[in-house]
């Protein structure tokens, strides 16, 4: 037996005795100058310490400590933020302290589990930035509960001059102006406070240009900024690290390749090796592109020669946006466009498939007889479920949810959920989903979903009005609903 992994006495006066919680038999005698070494484990997926009363166990750090023979000492669990004292197992039960005679052996563990949520405690934070006044930006934070209901956290709206958000758990980033990107703390009640900023475009050739869309890598340690005119002509993909004590950037590096026809985020798959996105961009035509990511967290272009389907009835296909799941699949949209010079939309959007291979190539066996369409309008946005399986598809003309299938065809599963404009969509982990209208008929409201593979309802309270919206970011506070 080793410390810390049973409720352990042992002697160091030749007599080795054992004890239990609240027991008061002993297995051998002993003088009262023994001393009983006590040591305790703790288990579970939550989290938590157990302390002793007299001093000595503080385990986590300390988990044995010796104690005179006949001595009783009271063991307290604690559980830290986000777990729940699960019990004691052995000679214990229950959830109170325990008391432990150090007399004989009866072995003690302490377990932890992860809270479960209740209705009201958040499952998720919101951010939305709105606009107060000419380049004047404040964000409205939003806590969800598990039915979707979203109450305004203590302090909202922030005084945070960004406009483009993202999240990676623990810290929030936006976009200010058009040089720097700010961090923020998340505190647990869901309040933001500026910790850092840095200036993305002083990192660019000349000054130019600067940081609009930002995204992670799946770990959430790289922020990635699509930046504008990074060389003065083209755009391309800055890196930077997470600090973890305060959420500060630090430059890693620019891509190795800039064009204007980089013009989107980049959606990582499953390997977070790969990332890809695609353009329409009118000097080059369509173009499906993809960087590997390397050891650094900077970007190195793949030089990819994509297949793109066949259009129908004369028609091209222009790829949009890009979703990955946890493995190698990506769903893209492909908008119908005509097929003269230059190109423009011309019908509903289709939903591909594609793959990625060891190397980062891609392939498809999408086709334009079994690619769903989607009835969402234009300049679709894409947001894949954190199970991997529904597909919410956003646009000028509403907002639609497909079945996604891995590898296989997209299917669909609902009608038009909303018919005006919608511009971004994100899930949280208990499967809601958060759609933004920034312009059009809806523009200044935020729409929540809860939907499952099974059903569809709207969230109470929804649709939630906001002055000018700019994005959203959400930072979910629970592990991916089952």
């Amino acid at each position: 037996m080793t410390w810390g992994k049973w409720l352990l006495l042992g002697t160091i006066s030749g007599a080795l005795l054992f004890t239990g919680c609240g027991s008061t038999s002993s297995a051998a005698p002993a003088s009262s100058a023994v001393q009983l070494q006590l040591a305790v484990q703790i288990s579970g997926s939550g989290s938590g310490t157990v302390t002793s009363n007299p001093a000595g166990i503080n385990c986590g750090t300390t988990c044995g400590a010796a104690f005179s023979s006949g001595s009783q000492v009271t063991l307290t669990p604690a559980a830290q933020a986000g777990s729940g004292f699960a019990g004691w197992s052995g000679a214990c039960s229950g959830t109170a302290s325990c008391v432990v005679t150090v007399t004989s052996n009866s072995p003690v563990t302490a377990t932890f589990s992860p809270s479960v949520p209740t209705a009201s405690s958040p499952v998720a934070f919101v951010y939305v930035p709105s606009s107060s006044g000419t380049d004047s930006y404040e964000v409205n934070a939003f806590a969800a509960g598990l039915n979707g209901r979203l109450i305004p956290v203590a302090g909202s709206p922030f005084a945070a001059n960004v406009s483009n958000l993202a999240a990676n758990g623990k810290y929030l980033f936006g976009v200010q102006g058009a040089a720097d990107i700010d961090s923020f703390s998340i505190s647990p009640t869901g309040a933001i406070a500026q910790t850092s900023s840095i200036n993305a475009q002083q990192f660019n050739q000349n000054d130019c240009g600067g940081p609009v869309g930002l995204f992670f890598d799946r770990t959430g340690a790289t922020l990635y900024d699509q930046d504008f005119y990074s060389d003065c002509a083209n755009n391309s993909y800055q890196s930077f690290s997470v600090g973890s004590s305060n959420g500060g950037l630090n430059y890693v590096g620019l891509a190795n390749a800039a064009s204007p026809a980089f013009q989107s985020n980049l959606s990582f798959i499953g390997n977070n090796q790969y990332a890809y996105a695609g353009s329409c961009y009118v000097l080059s035509g369509p173009l499906i592109y993809g960087f590997i990511r390397n050891s650094d967290g900077t970007l190195t272009d793949l030089n990819l020669n994509t297949p793109i389907p066949a259009g129908s009835s004369g028609n091209s296909y222009c790829p949009g946006a890009f979703a990955a799941d946890p493995t190698n699949h990506l769903a893209v949209v492909l908008q119908t466009t005509t097929s003269d010079y230059p190109p423009t939309a011309d019908g509903s959007p289709q939903l591909a498939v594609y793959a990625a291979d060891e190397a980062g190539n891609l392939s498809t066996n999408s086709t334009s007889s079994n690619m769903p369409a989607a009835s969402v309008g234009y300049y679709p946005a894409l947001a894949l479920s954190p199970a991997a399986n529904l597909l919410a598809v956003a646009g000028t003309g509403g907002l639609q949810v497909f079945h996604f299938n891995g590898g296989n065809p997209i299917t669909r599963y609902t009608g038009q959920l909303l018919k005006d404009e919608v511009d971004q969509v994100v899930w949280d982990n208990n499967n809601h989903l958060y759609a933004l209208s920034i312009a059009g008929n809806s523009a200044g409201k935020l729409f929540v979903f809860t939907i499952t593979p099974t059903g569809v309802a709207p969230a109470p309270g929804s649709p939630y009005t906001i002055t000018k919206p700019q994005s959203i970011a959400v930072s979910p506070r629970r592990s991916p609903a089952a």
